[in-house]
């Protein structure tokens, strides 16, 4: 259950209707980094988590805030739209400098599509997209995707700030800034609190790690000869796993004697071919199922061994 109370988080008063900046503070709003990415990535995560107490309670807190942020923004956009022209000649625009250069900048779809209220796109008028988000169900690694996307919005939020002068803007924008700032800690520490906590030995998503290979995990391959990147941190020292050694391989080379191609062509795929690898299988639905079924045989075969 969520609660709704009638007060902003904090004031969205522009000094001034400003069309033109609308369009640029639609990015914070719709862009893949913006506070709706945000908002829906905290919510999937939340409501995912299988961790009760201070982790779900985090997670939804910081969730709930950013609704709270989006509203923000689009309360912001509708104030900034505030008598927008929503028809003009072009007698008119010519007549008048102001108007044309209002309709030159302004987003068309706030006043076509949504009356003068903000959208939820980008500042390029391309929709929001769930893909933005991150919620995998692992803490770690969730953490780490919200400390960038974090670190993106405050960034796009610091570029924005420098595009107006309106003090009422950039007040609301500083508070964003700040907010921001702090959110970046917040999930930095909850990789601390999960290391504390013993969900992780180190802060490394390492799913698996005794099937690694016991070289790659702790090896940066170098692939240009006059290349400085050994001269890094990350080429040198202990490995954050806490076991290992970083070795740097200088001018790599292939580890293998395999060459990227594919098997020989279905024939009625009309692939462009020159027969260096034989006749190619042709494909069926009565191949593809009797391969699916060889599969599960040898599978069941394999666990029973």
């Amino acid at each position: 259950m969520f609660k709704h109370v009638d007060y902003l988080q904090f004031q969205a008063k522009p000094e001034k209707p400003d069309a033109l900046f609308a369009a640029k503070l639609q990015e914070l709003v719709g862009g893949q980094f913006g506070e709706m990415t945000v908002m829906m990535q905290y919510l999937w995560q939340g409501w995912s988590c299988r961790v009760p107490g201070k982790y779900k309670d985090m997670i939804m807190d910081i969730a709930t805030e950013e609704i709270g942020h989006v509203e923000m923004l689009t309360t912001m956009l509708a104030r900034l739209l505030e008598g927008a022209p929503n028809e003009a000649t072009e007698k008119a625009a010519a007549a008048n400098p102001l108007l044309a250069a209002v309709l030159g900048g302004m987003n068309v779809q706030h006043a076509i599509v949504t009356g003068g209220s903000a959208l939820p796109r980008d500042s390029a008028g391309v929709p929001w997209n769930a893909g933005y988000i991150v919620a995998s169900g692992n803490l770690l690694s969730d953490f780490r995707s919200n400390v960038a996307a974090e670190a993106q919005s405050r960034l796009m939020t610091s570029r924005v700030y420098n595009m107006t002068d309106d003090r009422g803007v950039k007040d609301m924008l500083q508070f964003n800034l700040a907010r921001d700032t702090y959110h970046q800690q917040q999930w930095l520490l909850g990789i601390e609190q999960l290391i504390a906590d013993g969900f992780t030995e180190n802060g490394i998503e390492d799913s698996n790690a005794e099937f690694e290979h016991p070289e790659a995990n702790h090896t940066f391959y170098s692939f240009d000869p006059e290349s400085k990147a050994g001269e890094g941190r990350w080429a040198r020292g202990p490995a954050l796993n806490g076991k290992d050694e970083i070795r740097y391989v200088p001018d790599a080379q292939p580890l293998t004697d395999d060459k990227p191609l594919g098997p020989a062509p279905d024939p009625k795929l009309y692939v462009t071919y020159d027969g260096s690898m034989g006749k190619g299988k042709p494909g069926t639905g009565a191949g593809a199922h009797a391969q699916g079924v060889a599969n599960v045989v040898n599978k069941i075969k394999g666990a029973l061994e």
